[in-house]
């Protein structure tokens, strides 16, 4: 990685903030990393929290990837790029439904395009558990955003360049998610719970960030990698951080699920898994499937699921308890917490 020149799209997002401090921790030779986001009061603040005189190698570009032209400006000897460009709310993408295409799709075409006209080797795009079986239109165009990386594969002819997919569930602490929604609302003494039923996968944001550092390392190309991670109910949740709060029944929003899956029963027959990872693998056309299956079990050490397999948070054999939900909660949402 010392050696790498690595772009972030959204680098200024919370996955995008941690990913940086990670590599720049973790390997601080790193020739060049570049921070690629539209956001320029995020790069502002991040420039304050990464002087140019302490990280030399870090570079701060603002553009959009909807914005093909810039993106090959920014890609200029570029070896290495994480996608983590995205506009991931459900409810804003519901509202403004093409604007939601432009970035996800569109910008995700460009960024491919853009790559397979440049010098990179390495490519790890960020999805999501409602890329699976989706029923809202983020899900649905992270889903069509999957599919174009992976299919980038098939248009590299003899470049020495990957393209594969990491897809994760809820992490812990982002903004617009559960825990801190519930830490705010405590004080008024009123928790609103969806559904009693409602589960959910749990990562935390270092977890997902050491995934993509996995996946930049040792992912062979089109596949897309599962981690294995514990599910939560969102009633444990609610009494982790305010047991003494009312519960009242709200309803599900437009565009959620009661439970969120990684791995559809659909996929079951292209996925392979071992002890961290499950992996889909692509079915590409022209190819013997079961020589290319038997090629990426060979290369990760997995074996295949069972058929009809599904991985959901609802069927996981990994729940977080309450009391394993506070201490989580003050690892990496917020070190004074306490039950009130």
């Amino acid at each position: 990685m010392n050696s790498e020149r690595l772009l972030v799209t959204g680098g200024t997002g919370s996955f995008g903030k941690q990913f940086i401090r990670t590599v720049l921790q973790r390997y601080p030779h790193i020739k060049r990393l570049v921070v690629f986001s539209r956001d320029e009061l995020k790069q502002f603040q991040m420039q304050q929290e990464f002087p140019h005189d302490e990280y030399p190698q870090l570079r701060f570009f603002i553009g959009d990837i909807r914005d093909e032209a810039r993106i090959r400006r920014a890609l200029e000897g570029i070896d290495t790029v994480v996608h983590a460009a995205a506009l991931k709310q459900v409810p804003t993408a519901e509202y403004n439904p093409f604007e939601c295409i432009k970035t996800n799709v569109l910008g995700a075409q460009n960024l491919i395009d853009a790559i397979l006209d440049s010098s990179v080797r390495k490519v790890v795009a960020l999805s999501t558990d409602k890329a699976a079986a989706p029923i809202n239109l983020y899900g649905a165009s992270k889903l069509c955003s999957d599919k174009l990386f992976i299919a980038a594969n098939n248009f590299r002819g003899g470049r020495d360049l990957s393209f594969s997919v990491v897809r994760y569930g809820n992490v812990m602490g982002s903004r617009g998610s559960v825990i801190p929604f519930f830490l705010d609302q405590r004080a008024k003494g009123v928790l609103p719970i969806t559904d009693p039923r409602m589960t959910r996968f749990n990562i935390s944001l270092q977890e997902g960030v050491d995934m993509v550092l996995y996946a930049l390392q040792y992912a062979l190309g089109g596949e897309i990698l599962v981690p294995k991670i514990p599910s939560y109910r969102i009633t444990d949740v609610a009494e982790a951080v305010g047991p003494n709060c009312e519960m009242p029944i709200v309803g599900i929003r437009p565009g959620e699920k009661l439970h969120e899956e990684m791995v559809t029963a659909s996929d079951s027959r292209c996925t392979i898994e071992n002890d961290q990872y499950y992996v889909i693998v692509p079915m590409s056309w022209g190819k013997n499937f079961e020589q290319n299956l038997a090629r990426y079990a060979d290369y990760h050490k997995a074996t295949s699921v069972e058929p009809d397999f599904r991985y959901s948070s609802d069927k996981n054999d990994r729940w977080l308890s309450v009391e394993q939900l506070r201490e989580l909660i003050r690892t990496h949402v917020d070190s004074s917490f306490e039950v009130a």
